[in-house]
């Protein structure tokens, strides 16, 4: 609990808060209090999972269902994606997202979104969309993995043995 407090509050390891940028003092003026911020998580993580299945009920409805499902599956993707920035704000979010371990997935997620969006709309090619639906699983799951110390590390570990 005393791990949410600093992280909602905005301190690091040290117990030290970070030095206000021009954006970090713009976002601390618009910044919800710790109860608005949770809520807003929960609501925006509930929104992603309900999208996303719903999506997959859409897939089922012949004629249009895969184009829905492409939609509401990427709309609850970003939803889930979006809510952390509830948690710990957009601008800290987005340095996270964008740090070293984690730069590759963060990237690999992105364009996995964007190519299923292009595949299912502009290329019209819902096999191609559909591969690139569980790319987006397999590249979410990596990008939720490097936030937790050693998963990737073990998972990789697990996929060696279990391939040798």
């Amino acid at each position: 609990m005393d791990k949410l407090k600093k992280v909602l509050s905005r301190q690091d390891d040290d117990g030290n808060p970070e030095e206000p940028g021009v954006l970090e003092r713009a976002n601390e003026a618009s910044t919800f209090a710790c109860g608005t911020r949770v809520k807003g998580f929960l609501v925006c993580f509930v929104a992603g999972a309900f999208f996303s299945v719903l999506a997959t009920f859409m897939l089922w409805i012949p004629g249009f269902g895969l184009a829905v499902f492409v939609i509401f599956y990427t709309v609850g993707n970003i939803c889930v994606l979006a809510s952390t920035m509830f948690l710990i704000g957009p601008w800290r979010q987005l340095r996270s997202m964008c740090a070293k371990e984690r730069a590759l997935a963060t990237t690999l997620v992105l364009v996995c979104l964007v190519l299923t969006l292009c595949s299912a709309y502009w290329w019209t090619n819902f096999t191609l969309a559909l591969i690139f639906c569980l790319l987006q699983v397999v590249a979410f799951s990596w990008y939720g993995l490097s936030y937790i110390p050693f998963a990737r590390d073990a998972i990789l570990k697990f996929f060696s043995i279990c391939c040798s």
